[in-house]
């Protein structure tokens, strides 16, 4: 017969093993009811790690570049990309914000860094590309600065306004819907494209086919972003969840911890392009999304200036040649641009 002692120690073993086997990992989260069946949870899961990590390493993949093995480079091309014509004898000396960046010599931008094809940039070099910064650069042409000396800087969509209203950018240009609760705040320019608000799920749902479906549903997307506000004025039945950004959203929709992502077409396009076997847009778009310039509210000439702009590089084939190289990678072919709203001062 063994010692108390011994058999004390055996069975501190077993219960302490049992309990790690019983217990789940405080950070696990269980996929949402009803979920998809224990054989399809256990194959996903096996792939949700490496669809993640392709999603990064897209941003790290630049063209012409990467080593072998290195997932495609679906990023524009700088050789597809426009060189945008300065115009070096253009001045604005009614607009604040144009003398201040001509004083500065250059442009300070606000824009999105984690939607693919619009606003993306790349961790290893700092390098920001996509639609929208082209547009950025566009204006910066137009207005006498080199594109090249912009600086860029990452604004989340719940600070734009406080970020043009404090002067800290000059103008932003993110997926930035055109709204009149905006237009209290800060002016816009243009639009200068029209998206639709869409959704982005697991490529194996079959139970969202649009707005109608999100009843007890996780539907995530941006905070402060219009997509969010319509989801929970529309929709009350669905249960909405923001993030900072919508890359943390995808990422909680690859690994069951929401059942949805919300936004515009364009962004989702993107990240489903990138990830097409994981990824799925559901339905059709359920909005109008009028995307435009935010720059300071009062500055009136700056505004009129931006909206000429926009119709120059759109009649010159800049617009056209940009959303080619960059969002037309997501295999929708350009649409029509839209007009550009020149409402009045005041």
């Amino acid at each position: 017969m063994l010692p108390s002692g011994g058999r004390t120690a055996r069975t501190r073993t077993r219960t302490r093993a049992r309990t790690q086997t019983e217990t789940p990992h405080p950070h696990s989260y269980p996929p949402p009811a009803p979920g998809p069946p224990p054989h399809r949870r256990a194959a996903r899961a096996a792939t949700t790690a490496r669809t993640i990590t392709l999603l990064l390493a897209f941003a790290l993949v630049t063209a012409g570049c990467g080593k072998e093995g290195s997932p495609p480079a679906k990023g524009p091309r700088p050789e597809a990309l426009p060189h945008y014509r300065v115009d070096r004898g253009f001045e604005l000396p009614d607009s604040a914000t144009w003398r201040k960046a001509e004083r500065r010599g250059h442009l300070v931008v606000g824009v999105k860094e984690d939607q693919p094809y619009l606003g993306e940039k790349d961790p290893a070099t700092g390098r920001y590309s996509g639609f929208d910064v082209e547009i950025a650069k566009m204006m910066s042409a137009s207005l006498g600065f080199d594109p090249r000396g912009i600086s860029f800087r990452t604004v989340a969509s719940a600070n734009r306004e406080t970020a043009l209203q404090n002067g800290q950018i000059d103008y932003y240009v993110g997926t930035y819907t055109i709204n009149a609760l905006r237009k209290r705040q800060v002016g816009f320019a243009g639009p200068y494209y029209e998206a639709g608000q869409s959704l982005l799920v697991r490529h194996d749902e079959d139970d969202i086919h649009g707005p109608d479906d999100l009843a007890g549903k996780k539907v995530c997307s941006a905070a402060g972003s219009t997509p969010l506000q319509r989801i929970e004025a529309d929709y009350p039945k669905a249960d909405p969840v923001s993030y900072d950004t919508y890359s943390i959203c995808v990422d909680n929709l690859l690994t069951y911890q929401v059942d949805a992502v919300t936004t515009d077409d364009t962004i989702l396009m993107g990240y489903a392009a990138k990830a097409p076997d994981e990824l799925k847009l559901a339905g059709r778009p359920f909005s109008k999304e009028p995307y435009g310039i935010g720059l300071p509210k009062r500055d009136t000439a700056l505004r009129f200036a931006l909206d000429d702009a926009i119709v120059a590089h759109q009649k010159n084939g800049d617009w056209k040649q940009a959303y080619d190289a960059t969002l037309g990678l997501s295999g929708v072919p350009a649409p029509r641009p839209p007009a550009v709203d020149r409402y009045p001062a005041g």
